[in-house]
């Protein structure tokens, strides 16, 4: 039986945040320790918007080119963790945080996981256009739920006939 050690780092952590606190603080003093979290915080919004940008422009390259963009929206989602960790309080997760901000790490951890997630995706039509054919064009009068009402379903319905398609 394989036992994740996952739940006791989170229940962990918070101490050993402290930890690093106290550490730090009576290395380099408290003021200096306050800037170094505000300093770490505000490079993780700022990471976080510059790579965040990146990696979303090399998203929608990869789907106009019609190929699988799973390993780019995975470094978005360690981006997105990365930042968050820069942002929360505290060093240990500051250095976590920095190295999900290395794209060999994040290589390697897509590489660890890929076998793991799934990315539903559907490139065998062409995305959207690929199913323009499917699109019925209905003018002002063709439809009126009054008459739908009145005399029932109307079983010549383009509606209908797309489901037996």
């Amino acid at each position: 039986m394989r036992i994740s050690l996952l739940p006791f780092f989170l229940l962990a952590l918070p101490l050993l945040e402290i930890a690093g606190f106290v550490i730090v603080g009576r290395e380099v003093g408290a003021l200096a320790t306050v800037g170094l979290v505000l300093a770490s915080s505000i490079a993780g919004v700022l990471l976080l918007r510059y790579q965040g940008f990146g990696v979303m422009a090399r998203i929608r390259t990869e789907m106009a080119a019609g190929q699988n963009p799973s390993r780019h929206l995975a470094h978005g989602a360690m981006i997105v963790v990365a930042a968050i960790l820069l942002i929360i309080p505290g060093f240990i997760s500051d250095i976590i945080g920095l190295l999900l901000f290395l794209p060999p790490l994040r290589d390697f951890a897509w590489s660890r996981f890929k076998g793991r997630i799934v990315v539903a995706t559907d490139f065998s039509t062409g995305g959207f256009r690929g199913r323009r054919d499917r699109v019925i064009d209905l003018e002002d009068g063709d439809y009126s739920r009054e008459d739908d009402l009145k005399r029932g379903p109307d079983h010549n319905s383009p509606w209908r006939r797309l489901k037996d398609d």
